[in-house]
């Protein structure tokens, strides 16, 4: 994996790699894996990859906020949002990473 940002050709590539599957199997494992995790989280349910973090939705409520161009007060309707925390694993892994 190279550059700033992983994308899945990087995931799909990295699976090769490691497992040996084919690239097209590894491209249908990570699209599905993905799938998987998009309908749990439209369904409203937690997505919990143990040593990794959590993704969940959240439910944002109604509230006045303002039109930045002309500073004018503007109604913000309710939203579902997703989030993610990660594990305390994840977080001691990439500060010790970034500390070197």
């Amino acid at each position: 994996m190279k550059g700033a940002t992983v994308t899945r050709a990087d995931l799909c590539e990295a699976v090769h790699e490691q497992v040996g599957l084919t690239r097209q199997d590894c491209s249908e494992l990570v699209e599905r894996v993905l799938e998987l995790m998009c309908q749990a989280l439209e369904r409203g349910e937690q997505v919990k990859l143990s040593g990794f973090g959590v993704f969940q939705v959240r439910a944002k409520r109604a509230r006045m906020g303002r039109n930045p161009k002309t500073g004018e007060p503007a109604a913000i309707d309710p939203r579902r949002v997703i989030g993610f925390r990660a594990s305390q694993v994840m977080k001691a892994r990439v500060d010790r990473a970034l500390s070197r």
